[in-house]
C-alpha cells in the first residue's frame, strides 16, 4: 500500500468516527475560552490514536496533541478550531475545521516514521474573539514549526485569503450626572460619545481603500431624565497591516480627546479584545494546496484571495512560520458565515464529504512536505523573502 493510499483508507475508513465529533460539538456548543467539554472529546480520541496529549495547553481549553518520530524530520502543525458562536453555535463551521485537523493526523501519523519529524495537532480555542492562536504564538508554540495547516468550511473550495489586521479598542467617557431639569450641574458623558461616534464616522471618508472603522455605543444611560456620567463606545479599526489599523486608531482616540475637552468630561481607552495580525500569505503553500485538491478531483478551486474582509487569529502564527488556512465547501453561495444554515451544513452531507476532502487535501500536502525536503525548502525561502519585505514597510 502506498503512503496516499494510506492516508486515503485512514481517512475514509474513520470517517464516522470524524463525524461523530462533528455532530457531538454541533450538539454541544461552546463559545471561546469554554470549550472545556470540547477539548476533553478531542484529546480524548487523539490519546486513543497515539498522540502524547496534553490539556489546558497555554490556554485553559487549548490542546496539544504530538507525535514524535524522533528521527531528523520537519515539524508539522495541524490547527484545530472549536469555539461557536452564541445563538447560533458553530455557525462559523469550527466543529467540522477540529474534525479535519483531527483526521489529517491520524492519518499522517501513519505514514510519518518512514520520513521522520514530528507531528502536532494543536487545539487552538476561542478564534471569534479572543485568540487562542495570538495566545499560543507569543508563547512560542509555533516557533519551531516548519508549516501549519488548517482548512476552514466555506461555501467554495480555495486556498487561503489576505486578513485584515484588527485593532479593538473601548473609549470610556466620564461626566457628572445630573438631574434632567438641572443639566447645568452635569457634564455629559454620552453628549461626548455621540459626537465621537460621528467624528470617527467621518474618519472613515479618509481611510485607505480595504480599511475599516465599525463600533458601537455600548452604554449611554439608563433614564432620560439623568444626564448620564458614564457612557462607553466599542470599535474595530481594521487594515490591511496592524501598522495602519494602529495610525487609524490613534487618529480616532486624538479627535475623542479634543471632544473630551470640548464637553468637559474625561476618557480612557482600552483593548477590549485580542488584537489580530494580518495573514502573510505564502504561494507556495496555496500552489501545493491547490495541486492536491485537484489530485482528489477537487474542481473550481479559488485561488488566494487578494482581498481582505475579515480578520483571523491565523495571522499571529503566520508570522511565526509558513502558515495555510484553506477552505473546503459544504455548501451553497446563498448560504451565509455564522449562520444557522453553516452551522447545519457541517452536520450535511456534503459536509461530511467536505472533511473527507479537506483532510485528504491537507494530508497529501504534507506528505509532500515529507517526501520532498525541496520543496519545503522552497516555501520556508518564501517566508523569509516575505517577512524581510515586511518588515521594511
Amino acid at each position: 500500500m502506498t503512503a496516499k493510499e494510506t492516508l486515503t483508507q485512514s481517512i475514509e475508513s474513520n470517517i464516522e468516527a470524524y463525524m461523530e465529533l462533528v455532530q457531538t460539538m454541533y450538539d454541544n456548543p461552546e463559545i471561546g475560552n469554554e470549550e472545556f467539554e470540547t477539548m476533553a472529546l478531542l484529546v480524548d480520541y487523539l490519546t486513543k490514536a497515539g498522540f502524547e496529549t496534553q490539556s489546558a495547553y497555554v490556554v485553559p481549553t487549548g490542546f496539544l496533541a504530538t507525535y514524535d518520530t524522533h528521527k531528523p524530520g520537519p515539524t508539522i502543525a495541524v490547527m484545530c478550531e472549536y469555539d461557536a458562536l452564541p445563538e447560533v453555535g458553530h455557525g462559523c463551521g469550527h466543529n467540522l475545521i477540529a474534525a479535519i485537523g483531527v483526521a489529517t493526523g491520524e492519518a499522517v501519523k501513519k505514514v510519518i516514521d518512514t520520513y521522520g519529524g514530528k507531528l502536532l495537532v494543536v487545539g487552538t480555542p476561542a478564534e471569534e474573539n479572543f485568540g487562542g492562536k495570538v495566545s499560543m504564538a507569543d508563547a512560542g508554540v509555533f516557533d519551531d514549526v516548519d508549516v501549519a495547516l488548517m482548512v476552514h468550511p466555506a461555501t467554495n473550495h480555495g486556498v487561503g485569503s489576505r486578513s485584515s489586521a484588527l485593532y479593538p479598542l473601548k473609549f470610556e467617557f466620564f461626566g457628572q450626572t445630573a438631574h434632567g431639569c438641572h443639566p447645568d450641574l452635569g457634564r455629559s458623558a454620552l453628549d461626548a460619545a455621540v459626537m465621537s461616534y460621528v467624528q470617527i464616522n467621518l474618519l472613515r471618508q479618509y481611510a485607505a481603500p480595504n480599511s475599516y472603522i465599525h463600533g458601537i455605543i455600548k452604554d449611554g444611560g439608563e433614564a432620560a431624565n439623568v444626564i448620564p456620567g458614564y457612557a462607553s463606545l466599542e470599535y474595530y479599526f481594521r487594515a490591511p497591516t496592524m501598522a495602519y489599523a494602529t495610525y487609524l486608531k490613534d487618529r480616532a482616540v486624538k479627535a475623542v480627546e479634543g471632544i473630551c475637552l470640548a464637553n468637559d468630561v474625561t476618557m480612557k481607552t482600552s483593548v477590549y479584545e485580542c488584537p489580530y495580525d494580518d495573514t502573510v500569505i505564502n504561494y507556495g503553500l496555496a500552489e501545493l494546496l491547490t495541486e492536491k485538491y485537484q489530485e482528489i478531483g477537487l474542481t473550481d478551486i479559488a485561488p488566494v484571495d487578494e482581498i481582505a474582509t475579515g480578520s483571523t487569529d491565523v495571522g499571529a502564527v503566520s508570522y511565526k512560520c509558513p502558515t495555510i488556512q484553506g477552505f473546503i465547501k459544504i455548501a451553497g453561495e446563498e448560504v451565509g458565515a455564522h449562520t444557522i444554515e453553516m452551522a447545519n451544513a457541517t452536520i450535511s452531507p456534503e459536509g461530511k464529504q467536505g472533511l473527507i476532502d479537506a483532510a485528504k487535501g491537507l494530508s497529501f500536502t504534507i506528505l509532500e512536505l515529507l517526501e520532498k525536503p525541496e520543496v519545503l525548502a522552497k516555501i520556508q525561502k518564501e517566508q523569509e523573502e516575505t517577512l524581510a519585505k515586511l518588515a521594511k514597510v
